[in-house]
Parts: C-alpha cells; sequence; structure tokens
C-alpha cells in the first residue's frame, strides 16, 4: 500500500474550505515573496481598468482580462517550479538551472500572449 500523505485525508466541504485557505496562503506569499508577481499583479490590476472602460464586446473585454489572469497564473507555476528546485538544492546545476529557464519561458510566452492579445483588440478597434 502506498502511503497517503496527511493532507490528502480531507474530504467534501472540509477539503474545499482547505483548498481555498493554501490558496489564500499561496497568494499571500506570492505577493510578500515574488518581486515578479507584485509587478504582474499591477499590470492585472490597470490592464483590468482599462479593459473594463474600453468600448469593445464582452467577448474582447474577457480575452484582454484573461490573458492578464493567464500572465498571473503562470508566474505562480513558475514560482512553485523554482521554490521546489531551491528546496531540492541550492547548488549550481545544469538540470536546476534548465527548470528555471524553462519556467521564465512560460511566463515570457505568457506576456507575448497577452501583448498580441491587447493589440489585435486594440488595433481593431482603434486603427
Amino acid at each position: 500500500m502506498e502511503p497517503v500523505s496527511e493532507f490528502k485525508s480531507k474530504s467534501g466541504l472540509k477539503r474545499i474550505l482547505s483548498a481555498f485557505y493554501y490558496s489564500l496562503d499561496g497568494l499571500k506569499a506570492a505577493w510578500r515573496h515574488e518581486h515578479a508577481f507584485r509587478q504582474e499583479l499591477a499590470l492585472f490590476v490597470v490592464g483590468t481598468v482599462i479593459a473594463l472602460a474600453l468600448r469593445v464586446s464582452s467577448f474582447e473585454k474577457l480575452l484582454l482580462i484573461g490573458v492578464l489572469v493567464l500572465i498571473l497564473i503562470v508566474e505562480l507555476i513558475n514560482s512553485a517550479l523554482e521554490a521546489v528546485v531551491d528546496r531540492v538544492s541550492l547548488e549550481r546545476h545544469p538540470l536546476s538551472k534548465n527548470a528555471k529557464d524553462f519556467g521564465s519561458a512560460a511566463v515570457l510566452l505568457a506576456c507575448l500572449l497577452a501583448a498580441a492579445a491587447w493589440a489585435v483588440v486594440l488595433l481593431d478597434r482603434f486603427a
């Protein structure tokens, strides 16, 4: 029989509430410890205000805000990956560098997608 994590013992509403509070803890930790997350969250807030103020369709507003949320999601995953790599070892290793670089590349791709989505919507509306 495989060992079972003590964190997997919850079920039902208790599990959902616990997952919610763990998620809040993750957001708080990202805010406290991850400079890039704070920058991207500021971009999200400004971008959301602009998207909501633009005279574009509801779907375009959703797209503009959604790609900004995607940046935050990918940044959180990248930060988690970096934390795991650092937890395993702070020693420089080519595989550790690859893992961190892959996470960074994922954030870059999310940012490029967001920039492209914003460019398409804005150019379509104002050009």
